[in-house]
């Protein structure tokens, strides 16, 4: 996922404060579906009670702050800049009642769309006593197992063990669907690449080696995109086989690169951009990015689930 937000969003302090009242209807997390004349994507809010601010995930690219915010008991309106192709206005409003969030968006293309949303579901689980063998889920030799999200624009093929993406275009995940698992894989990003793994559908684990300084922690290589930094830098290294190594229950991950813990037991706050829906507490698919450069290679993909 390539960052189309500049600021360091993931930081409390770019929040927009809002004068409200203690236990506002609107704290918490929320997961948000937006429905348009033109489909249907998922998005993503949160309000902190404690200090009367808001983040939001829209369509693709990462969280980031709202602006313009007006609070006013059970009704909440603000502000952003959404990607559609170019960088765009939009204007949220909506109502809570009890625990359903419903209301409008208006884009500055001159879309409309209808907001519903419900409370972010816990999905709070144990670490499974075991796991089962590893299972390949890319057979190496075609793509029985999945699907293109866009087939006409589709230019992923099966090739001597690789799963490659020719150039940009369609996106690509498994037709078979998990809750908690163990992921390995492994990747090969050309300079310049961009590309990412979302679990459930809906977590991007980054892979990209763009050019220096385009992307910070929260946006890099093995971040949980825009919300989970690594905490181990490893050098890159363009065109090479390097692998995942993804434990994922409930919403704590641990990921492991090259046989290093670089994310270790930490919170998913939400689902990221880009993410195929909202709904949290289902199971959902592998599903790889292939919609930003090509030159992209995985190979070896195999999937624990508990035992």
């Amino acid at each position: 996922m390539k960052q189309l937000y500049l600021l360091p969003i993931f930081a409390a302090a770019a929040l927009v404060p809002v004068s409200s009242k203690s236990g506002s209807p609107f704290a918490g997390r929320w997961d948000l579906t937006i429905t348009t004349p033109q489909g249907t994507y998922p998005s993503w809010m949160e309000f902190s009670d404690r200090d009367g601010s808001v983040r939001i995930v829209g369509r693709v690219a990462s969280v980031h702050a709202v602006s313009g915010m007006k609070l006013e008991g059970t009704h909440l309106a603000f502000s952003s800049r959404e990607w559609f192709g170019k960088q765009i206005d939009v204007q949220w409003d909506m109502t809570v009642a009890g625990t359903r969030i419903s209301g409008t968006q208006k884009r500055g293309d001159g879309v409309e769309g209808q907001i519903t949303g419900v409370p972010q579901p816990p999905i709070a689980r144990k670490m499974p006593a075991a796991w089962n063998a590893p299972e390949m889920i890319f057979n190496g030799r075609d793509l029985t197992g999945w699907e293109a999200d866009e087939p006409d624009k589709n230019h992923w093929k099966a090739l001597d063990g690789e799963l490659i993406n020719e150039q940009a275009g369609a996106n690509i995940r498994t037709t078979r669907k998990f809750q908690d698992y163990r992921l390995h894989l492994e990747y090969n990003c050309p300079q310049d690449g961009n590309s990412g793994v979302y679990m459930r559908g809906r977590y991007e684990v980054q892979v990209e080696y763009e050019p220096t300084g385009t992307n910070d922690e929260f946006h890099g290589m093995g971040a949980i995109y825009g919300f989970v930094a690594p905490a181990v830098k490893i050098s890159p290294r363009p065109g090479q086989w390097e692998s995942y190594d993804v434990t994922l229950v409930g919403r704590t991950v641990t990921v492991v690169r090259d046989g290093v813990v670089i994310i270790d037991e930490q919170e998913i706050p939400g689902i990221t951009g880009g993410a195929v829906d909202s709904r949290e507490a289902e199971p959902g698919p592998l599903y790889i990015q292939g919609d930003h450069t090509g030159g992209m290679k995985y190979r070896n993909i195999t999937v624990s689930t508990p035992r």
